[in-house]
């Protein structure tokens, strides 16, 4: 499940090509330098192993989100990059998409309604501020649409996670102020409403998860 990331981007491929356990991914980050580092661990044994072929730049402050079983999706990062990866399960090899982020853009969240479209939100802009924006991409070619909802402030430092095939949602980050504010999209019409009920407490750089094998 996709999980929105300060340092690290992480996405995860159910039931991936590699094996019907599949395996998770973390991608990127800093240790002094910002790196190109894309770690695998297999779910049938916890084992670890690095790609040969990293992310396409070093970076940390981006994104992930996966379409189970087909690929993972990094985007944006330090300093500010539009770049977006696609790692293919099934040999774990690396593109980049021709169309990448709306604008450049870091400390944003990811999520996807898996088999259908990924989302990436917010974030940070360089030299102009926080950003509202919901860019989507459709998991059928990969074309980029932007939301003409976007989230209901501009945020940065959020996290993301989605209830696939029903609903994804934008939690914590900050304004300039942290917040407790968590939107919601339906994915249906990718309509947004904002939670009555937000975090228990204002918050920035978290992480995100959701478990839906009950659904």
């Amino acid at each position: 499940m996709p999980l929105g990331a300060v340092k690290v981007g992480l996405f995860a491929a159910a039931g991936s090509g590699g094996g019907a356990t599949g395996a998770g991914y973390f991608c990127g980050g800093y240790n002094g330098s910002d790196l190109t580092t894309v770690d695998k661990f297999a779910f049938s044994d916890d084992s670890r192993t690095t790609l040969g072929t990293g992310l396409s730049a070093a970076r940390r402050n981006l994104a992930g989100f996966a379409n189970a079983g087909t690929a993972g999706y990094v985007g944006g990062g330090n300093s500010g990059l539009t770049t977006v990866n696609k790692f293919a399960f099934i040999d774990d090899s690396r593109t980049t998409l021709g169309t990448g982020l709306s604008s450049a853009r870091y400390a944003l969240g990811g999520m996807a309604n898996s088999g259908v479209a990924g989302y990436f939100g917010g974030g940070f802009v360089p030299w102009v501020g926080n950003a509202t924006t919901v860019d989507k991409f459709d998991f059928s070619d990969d074309s980029r649409s932007t939301l003409g909802t976007g989230l209901t402030a501009a945020i940065q430092r959020l996290a993301a996670m989605a209830n696939s095939g029903t609903a994804g949602y934008f939690g914590g980050g900050t304004t300039g102020s942290y917040v407790t504010t968590v939107d919601k999209f339906a994915f249906s019409d990718d309509s947004r409403s904002t939670l009555g009920t937000g975090l228990s407490g204002t918050r920035d750089r978290l992480a995100a998860f959701a478990d839906t094998s009950g659904l």
